[in-house]
């Protein structure tokens, strides 16, 4: 039997080395092309900044997009998130399966105030990455620096402040205060982060009673808000009746006054003109103002007037009513 045929009765080929070798080599070439296309192109979203880095070195900044770099660890790209708000809980954390539980932080809330009380104080950091190199480089750790530096301000206000002001009304001063000395602190640190906001999210004392007795007051001054509130309603809604009710009074002054002055000219002209009447018959007008005297005195007397020289006429002078002949009475009142 030859040894170079199979059992099957066919003989072996020879096997080429070159022809393997040639295949080794275009599976080399594929492999490498493959590693150098997937290491050449990267991807930055709409909400990232990519920090280019060549040798270890910084080399440039490249904003969303599709974007090619030097292949095999030559070029690396850091993507960093310079459009996303992010938060820091200070005093509490959110419970990450259920938002709406929380766990209390007793060591980061509990503080004492200016007065020399105690309180627990919750806060709420919101913060962006303004500059995705110095966040990357200026410091290793740059949201615990952060933190740090927003609870030492927090203890620094708190500690100036008192106890009442903490927990009624004093609250949106406290955040603006905080939130100034953060913003100048952090502008020195140059750690590539920006504080947007800073709020109170809870405030209360340590113990019940206290905190019940704080309550009690809070209530009180909203009742107070409220009651001042109404009064200003009320006086919102009687000033315009109390001022057209002045208006009108006025004008009825207005009007009476003038209607007094018409009637004082009036008297005056029919002064005058009587004047004039008596100037001409002083005696015709001295009876008639005497007859006028009369009737004025006595309102329920009738006089008569002889108007015959025998006394056989009368005529019914006063009060003025038509003249009647009346042959009864010869008598004159």
């Amino acid at each position: 039997m030859n040894y170079n045929e199979n059992p099957f009765g066919r003989a072996n080929k020879p096997i080429n080395p070159k022809k393997i070798r040639n295949t080794a080599i275009l599976i080399i070439l594929i492999i490498f092309v493959i590693a150098l296309v997937s290491t050449c192109w990267y991807t930055i979203d709409d909400k990232q900044q990519g920090v280019v880095t060549t040798f270890g070195k910084v080399t440039s900044r490249v904003d969303s997009g599709i974007h090619f770099k030097l292949p095999f660890g030559i070029q690396q790209v850091h993507k960093v998130d310079v459009n996303v708000y992010q938060k820091i809980e200070i005093g509490y954390r959110t419970n990450f399966r259920d938002s709406a539980s929380y766990e209390t932080i007793d060591n980061e809330s509990k503080m004492i105030t200016g007065d020399f009380n105690i309180v627990n104080v919750d806060f709420f950091v919101e913060y962006k990455i303004n500059d995705p190199v110095k966040y990357l480089y200026n410091s290793m750790q740059p949201e615990a620096v952060l933190k740090n530096l927003v609870q030492s301000q927090i203890r620094n206000v708190i500690g100036s402040s008192e106890v009442e002001m903490i927990l009624t009304t004093g609250k949106a001063a406290i955040q603006s205060r905080v939130k100034e000395l953060v913003i100048e602190v952090l502008d020195t640190y140059d750690i590539g982060l920006s504080l947007t906001d800073i709020r109170i999210q809870d405030s209360e004392p340590p113990t019940v009673d206290v905190m019940n007795a704080f309550k009690a007051v809070e209530t009180a001054k909203q009742g107070a808000d409220t009651v001042i509130n109404q009064a200003k309603a009320y006086e919102n809604a009687q000033l315009p009746l109390a001022r057209a009710n002045a208006d009108k009074q006025i004008q009825n002054a207005e009007y009476v006054k003038q209607h007094r002055i018409n009637e004082a000219k009036q008297q005056v002209a029919m002064f005058n003109a009587m004047y004039i009447e008596y100037a001409l018959n002083p005696d015709i007008t001295k009876i008639r103002m005497y007859y006028e005297m009369l009737q004025a005195a006595l309102p329920g007397v009738k006089l008569y007037i002889d108007v015959s020289n025998d006394g056989s006429s009368t005529q019914l002078l006063l009060p003025l009513e038509s003249f009647i002949s009346n042959s009864q009475s010869n008598g004159n009142y």
